[in-house]
Parts: structure tokens; C-alpha cells; sequence
């Protein structure tokens, strides 16, 4: 399935830093199939391909799983649907009409691409609430950012995003004092304060206990149709219990794609991945 390249042309404009042309973030325009579209991408770093010719699509909405040893360009995939590299060739398309190979790393955030890291990156020295309400889709300019003041139904929504993260009743404790999975939770509570369409999740249960990652796991799926989520994974039994589509890279292509079932049953796969 490839994507209609014919669409109504939309409002466009020129970004003054580069002379590119983008289109400006709106409404997210799924009508015609998936939320995100990679279409033969390719990137070279000195000689060596990250990425080769991928093809990937994700559907609006869903939870699907990305796995593949050490170097098959998971990073490097992400690194492109966020805008932090630009592919040598491809296409990569957010809804029909955003194309993010045009667009900065804050446009694409803006327009409704969040990433979490595989370590944290929150405020550990303010309480969860804290660092919820700074995560915020907000004017960060400075001026607005000092006299600030939030209202009730931003209150509201740092609430339920800590209810949905399962934080509530930790919400005055430091970030500094949570464990190292509620920090991961705090994370992903950021990213949904800025109401993202799509969540990239970059291994989050490493360093987890048992008790974590099943919560972890509860999240995730809960956080499906009404995001999509894209996880990045080398825990297995992990990705079994929240996965209903995996897709496995290896040396910068999709080599296989299906259910967990059909995928640990590949006999490729289990060659060059699961077989280790």
C-alpha cells in the first residue's frame, strides 16, 4: 500500500531559517490511511547504511511494536520521524499533507510527534505535579512563561494525565524520590500533556521490575486509539503483552511483519534477531 501522492494542496509557507516550504500543523488528515507514512527512506553516516530503502506504516491509533538487533536503524527511524536527521532519499509524511522531511524538530513536536527517550528527562528537584504543569502545550515564551498562571482546565488535565500515569497520589513527592519506572511514567505523562497524535517510546521497561513493567504495559494499551504508539523494545515477553502488530528491522529495512506469533516463527527472523 503506498499513499496517494494526489491531495489538495494546502495552506503553505516559507520557513524564513531555511527557504524550505512546509505546510503548517493543523488537523491531522487520516481519511485516506495511516497517521504516519515512511516511504523508501535511506540514510548514510560515513559510508555505512542506517537505513535502507524502509518502508513502514503506522496506523492511527494503533500499538505497534519495533524490534531488530543492535544497528538494524530503529534510533535512526525515529531520529527521522522527529526531525532530527534528514533522510539522503524517501519520503516521510505525518496524516497526507505534513511532510516532516521539511520540517524542524519543533514543528514536527508541535504538530503532535512526541518522543521519550529511552533514559528520563524530567525535573527531578520539582514534585510530579510540577513537572507535569512545565510540560504543558503552552506559550514557553519568556514573558508569558513568568506570569502564567494556570487555569481550571489545564488543572484539570494535569490531573488526569497523572491519574492515566497512575502518580496521582505521589503528586508532591520530587520526581528525584520515584523509582525508576515511575520516572519513566512521569515521561510519558509529559508527552501526553502536550497532546501528542504519536508517541515514539524508546525501550521503556529496561532496568524494570517485574511489577513495572506489567503497569508499563497497562499504559501503553491504554493510551492506544487515542494515540498512536510506537514502541522500540528488546524485551520479548514485553512485547507479546502489548503488541498486536511487530515489526522487525534488520540492516535498515523491515524484514518481517505480522503478529508476535508469526514473527517469532519467521524463519528469517529467528536467524538474524531471536536466535541470539
Amino acid at each position: 500500500m503506498r499513499r496517494d501522492k494526489v491531495f489538495d494542496f494546502v495552506e503553505q509557507k516559507r520557513l524564513p531559517f531555511s527557504g524550505r516550504r512546509t505546510v503548517i500543523p493543523g488537523e491531522i488528515d487520516v481519511t485516506h490511511g495511516p497517521i504516519l507514512y515512511l516511504e523508501n527512506i535511506s540514510v548514510s553516516f560515513d559510508g555505512f547504511k542506517a537505513l535502507n530503502d524502509l518502508t513502514l506504516y503506522i496506523n492511527d491509533g494503533e500499538l505497534r511494536c519495533i524490534i531488530g538487533p543492535n544497528g538494524a536503524g530503529k534510533t535512526t527511524m525515529m531520529d527521522v520521524i522527529t526531525g532530527k536527521t534528514r533522510p539522503d532519499t524517501g519520503s516521510a509524511y505525518f496524516g497526507q499533507t505534513m511532510d516532516l522531511t521539511r520540517m524542524s524538530e519543533y514543528q514536527i513536536a508541535h504538530a503532535g510527534i512526541g518522543r521519550k527517550f529511552q533514559k528520563p528527562t524530567i525535573f527531578p528537584q520539582h514534585t510530579i505535579f510540577e513537572n507535569l504543569e512545565l510540560a504543558m502545550a503552552a506559550d514557553k515564551r519568556v514573558w508569558p512563561t513568568l506570569f502564567a498562571k494556570i487555569n481550571t482546565a489545564q488543572h484539570e488535565k494535569i490531573i488526569e494525565v497523572m491519574d492515566t500515569i497512575g502518580l496521582t497520589e505521589l503528586c508532591y513527592e520530587r520526581a528525584a524520590q520515584l523509582s525508576h519506572g515511575q520516572k519513566q511514567w512521569l515521561e510519558i505523562g509529559m508527552l501526553l500533556m502536550q497532546n501528542p497524535r504519536v508517541l515514539l517510546v524508546d525501550e521503556p521497561v529496561a532496568g524494570m521490575t517485574h511489577q513495572e513493567m506489567d503497569k508499563t504495559a497497562e499504559l501503553l494499551k491504554s493510551l492506544a486509539g487515542k494515540h498512536s504508539v510506537v514502541v522500540v523494545e528488546h524485551d520479548m515477553d514485553f512485547v507479546r503483552s502489548i503488541a498486536s502488530t511487530v515489526t522487525v528491522l534488520h540492516e535498515g529495512s523491515v524484514l518481517a511483519e505480522g503478529t508476535m506469533d508469526e514473527v517469532q516463527n519467521n524463519p528469517k527472523v529467528i536467524e538474524v534477531y531471536l536466535g541470539e
